[in-house]
Order: structure tokens, then C-alpha cells, then sequence
């Protein structure tokens, strides 16, 4: 029961962790719809509930980096707008599947028509379920009185920060808390390692069971596009690693609940049954013509290890491996993140007990007497247009932060390179089993930078990143079974595909 329950607390600190920098974004984004767009200019950004509503959503969540939890906030502020249910419902399920940084890395699956054909693929889910919702239910458009504006200078985005501050201090935390629970209990019912051989080409089950292993994940879009790129490696069925980006990244249980909430449990339930009977007809559409040709199917994958239970029954002292992943696997930014997330947090909590009344929105939305001479006064919608586009800038921006120039991830492939062979051959399996999905990672940046570089990525280059993965892939099944002399053997054999792609990526 111990390993259980403190399996189940890492999966939900995890999740959170990896979700904190897309839900600040997902603040930052509603505030700048409630204090800069206004209730008006929102509806205008989202086709003002005309025939241009889905797809302008669809657009619109494709550019902005948010997740499934970070969209929670957004669609309340979009409802409170007066935007349509349908427009809602394209964005919240279109704005958590791609960004900028996911999309690129999904060029690494080795067809870029797979990104095509699964973004094309979401543009249907939006359009069906959100025609289909509005048709239903016309009658579910509500909008709040329109705010007042705020004083314009550094009020203006003082408030930004305040609405976020308050609105995660409010439901929003609960709706994304109960999206991380559905993490949590998807733990506690598959036991370590049961999805390794869950996802087969050739079962014709695998995009259902999928579907149903999906509905309670949680995955940030940079998550689901590994995944998607390691089933894409392993010869996984393709409808099954579809069903899981557009339902493992697209929705959680914190999305759903609060549908229901707000639309009832019949309305809700009928736009959930739709979305599952079109994503998986869209999962079967697309499972032979887009399955890679070429690619043995391995017939065990890792990919869906972080849904599992992380141990084994009986694992002793697992508090303290919980620990030790969680510290291994957190970067830098999710740290700032979750520092900046306190503070919103403290704030919020703080202004929830000692200012219930809004009198700091008064002091905000008070007008000065007189305009400072020399003040340029840009009208709210300008302003929020410009945050957006900033938003979409700093994401692309993040794009070359995040895939660094070929030249760097090279001399960190080689001193990866060094701790995965020396592990291999001093047996030392618990640190190769951590480098090795690091090394991995690093040969699709390796890709990603030349791409973004303009450097020719030729199929001679794909080649040699493609034999080390395969490579590293054996490797990790080996030290996993504890096979000494292969994992010795394999060691070298990596070492020596890391000296081919160099060289290769070096010319």
C-alpha cells in the first residue's frame, strides 16, 4: 500500500510540475482577455458567435502555448465573455494539443505529414463536436455585465496579474485539481509497466483501449509529442497514439467537470459522447494510411510508463525514490514557475480574506483627474492584441531556447554519450536507465535545431539519428533485464553511433 499511495502522490506532483508554466500562461492569457480585450473584443478575437467562431478558436489555440489545465481559466473567462459554447469547446480542446515547440519536435516522427494530417485531424474534432454542441444547444451563451476598464499605464497590467492572482485562488484550482486526481488515479489502477505492450499495430483494439486509458491522463503537449514520436519509433498503432493526443493532452477530468458544472450533466454528457465517437472514427481513419513504413514493430514500448504506477508492489522506502525522481526529472524553468505560481497563489488567497469587496479593482478602474501631459493612452484591445502577439513571440523565441544550436546539443550528446557507455559497462543500471531517455531526447533536438536553422537535414543525417535510438532503445531493454555482457557490448555499439551522427551532423 505504500509504494501505492506514494506512487500515486509522484504521478500528481509530476503532472503539476510539468503543468505550473502553461497554467501562468493560461492566466496571464484570461486576464489579458478580461482587462485589456474586455467582454467585446473577446467575442470579436473569437468570430463574435458568427460561422468564422470555430475556426478562428482553432487558430487561436493553435498559437497560444497553454494545456489542458492551463485552458481552464481561459474557457471561464471566454464564457463570462458571452462566447459561444461551441467556439469554447474548439478552443479548450484545440489550444492543449500543439504549440510552436511541440510541433517542431514532432517533425522528428519522420514524416512531417503526420503533424499535417493530425493537426488537420483537429480541425475536424473542433468543427463536428462544436457545430454539433451549437446545434444542440443553441441557448447556452451567458455572458457576465461587461467589465469596467481600468485606468490606463501600469494599472493596466497590475490588474492582468490581480485577475490571475484571484482566479487561481479560486474554482480554478479545483477544476485543475481534479484533472491532476484523474493522474493520480490511473496510478492506482494500472500497475507498473502494464501499458508496455498495450498499443500493438496489430491489435485492432489498441485506439480504444487508448481512448479509455486517455480520458483520466493528463499530458502537457510537449509530453504527448514524445510520446507520439516513441510510439511512431516502436511501430504502436497509429489511431492508438492519435486517441492519446487528442484525448490524453486535449481534455482531463478537470475540463469535463467543469462542463458539467456549467452546462449540466445531460448537455455535457452528450458533447463527451460525440467527442469520443469522433475521435475515435478519426483514430481508425488514420491507423493504416499513416503507419510508417519500414519500422519493425519492437513489441514493448516505455512510452506509457508515467500513467502506470512507478513501482513495483512491495518497493520499500518509496518515499524516498518518489523524491529522488521528482528531483532528477524538474528543471530550471518549472522551478521559476512554481515560484511565481506560489506568489499568484498567496496573493489571491490574500485578497480572497481581506478583500472581498473589490476595492482594489476600484482603486484599478479609478480614472485620474487629469491625463499626465506627454501620455500616449493605447485603448485596451490594442493592448491585449499586442500581449497575444507577445505571447506567440516569447513562445517562438522559446522555440531556439529550447532546440539549441546543433553545435551545443552535440557536446552534450558527448558527455551523455560518456555516462550512458560508462554505465553500461560498470553496471551501473539505475544511473544508464536515467540517461538514456536523455539521450534520446537530445537526437531529436539534434534534429529539431538543424531544421530551425536552415541547415539541410538529409536522409542520410535522419539515418544515423535513427540507428543510435534504435540502439539506445536495445540498450535500455538490456540493462533493464541486468544482461551484463550485452549491456557491455551495447555500450560500445552506442558509442559508436554517437561517432557516425557526429560526424554526420558535423559536415
Amino acid at each position: 500500500m505504500e509504494s501505492l499511495y506514494w506512487g500515486a502522490v509522484l504521478r500528481f506532483v509530476q503532472a503539476f510540475v510539468q503543468a505550473t508554466p502553461t497554467i501562468l500562461v493560461g492566466l496571464i492569457v484570461a486576464g489579458v482577455f478580461r482587462r485589456l480585450l474586455g467582454h467585446s473584443g473577446t467575442r470579436r478575437l473569437f468570430g463574435d458567435n458568427t460561422w468564422r467562431s470555430l475556426p478562428q478558436a482553432w487558430v487561436v489555440g493553435m498559437l497560444l502555448p497553454v494545456c489542458s489545465l492551463g485552458v481552464i481559466p481561459v474557457v471561464r473567462q471566454m464564457r463570462r465573455a458571452g462566447v459561444s459554447g461551441g467556439a469554447i469547446l474548439a478552443f479548450g480542446l484545440t489550444a492543449p494539443l500543439f504549440n510552436p515547440i511541440s510541433v517542431l519536435y514532432g517533425l522528428t516522427l519522420a514524416d512531417p505529414v503526420v503533424i499535417i494530417a493530425f493537426s488537420f485531424c483537429s480541425l475536424v474534432i473542433v468543427t463536428v463536436v462544436g457545430m454539433g454542441w451549437d446545434k444542440l444547444f443553441p441557448g447556452t451563451v451567458a455572458a457576465d455585465p461587461e467589465p469596467s476598464m481600468v485606468a490606463p499605464g501600469a494599472k493596466r497590467m497590475l490588474s492582468v496579474a490581480i485577475f490571475g492572482a484571484r482566479e487561481l485562488a479560486g474554482p480554478s484550482s479545483l477544476y485543475i485539481a481534479a484533472g491532476l486526481l484523474g493522474v493520480a488515479a490511473l496510478s492506482l489502477i494500472l500497475p507498473a509497466g502494464y501499458l508496455q505492450t498495450a498499443a500493438e499495430h496489430n491489435d485492432p483494439f489498441a485506439p480504444l483501449f487508448m481512448t479509455a486509458v486517455a480520458i483520466p491522463a493528463y499530458a502537457t503537449p510537449m509530453t504527448a509529442m514524445v510520446q507520439l514520436a516513441s510510439m511512431f519509433q516502436h511501430g504502436n498503432s497509429v489511431g492508438a497514439a492519435f486517441a492519446l493526443l487528442a484525448l490524453g493532452a486535449g481534455a482531463n477530468v478537470g475540463l469535463v467537470a467543469w462542463m458539467v458544472h456549467i452546462y449540466g450533466l445531460r448537455r455535457s454528457a452528450a458533447w463527451f459522447a460525440l467527442l469520443v465517437a469522433v475521435v475515435v472514427g478519426l483514430a481508425y481513419g488514420v491507423d493504416k494510411p499513416l503507419y510508417p513504413h519500414g519500422v519493425e514493430p519492437a513489441g514493448h514500448t516505455h512510452a506509457f510508463d508515467i500513467y502506470c504506477a512507478p513501482f513495483q508492489p512491495g518497493t520499500s522506502d518509496a518515499f524516498s525514490l518518489a523524491w529522488r525522481m521528482l528531483c532528477e526529472k524538474i528543471a530550471p524553468h518549472e522551478i521559476v514557475a512554481l515560484v511565481v505560481a506560489g506568489g499568484f497563489l498567496a496573493v489571491g488567497l490574500g485578497l480572497r480574506q481581506w478583500d472581498r469587496g473589490g476595492r482594489l479593482e476600484q482603486w484599478l478602474e479609478r480614472h485620474p483627474a487629469k491625463q499626465p501631459r506627454g501620455d500616449i493612452v493605447l485603448p485596451g484591445p490594442v493592448l491585449g492584441g499586442i500581449a497575444l502577439v507577445g505571447l506567440i513571440g516569447v513562445s517562438v523565441f522559446g522555440c531556439y531556447v529550447y532546440y539549441p544550436p546543433p553545435s551545443e546539443i552535440l557536446e552534450e550528446m558527448r558527455i551523455v554519450n560518456t555516462e550512458v557507455a560508462s554505465a553500461a559497462s560498470s553496471q551501473d543500471w539505475d544511473t544508464a536507465l536515467y540517461w538514456i531517455p536523455i539521450y534520446d531526447d537530445w537526437t531529436r533536438k539534434l534534429e529539431v535545431s538543424m531544421f530551425l536553422r536552415g541547415e539541410k537535414l538529409t536522409p542520410y543525417r535522419r539515418a544515423k539519428a535513427n540507428v543510435l535510438r534504435d540502439k539506445l532503445e536495445l540498450l535500455e531493454h538490456e540493462v533493464e533485464d541486468q544482461e551484463v555482457e550485452q549491456a557491455r557490448a551495447l555500450g560500445m555499439s552506442v558509442n559508436q553511433a554517437y561517432r557516425r551522427l557526429r560526424d554526420a551532423y558535423s559536415q
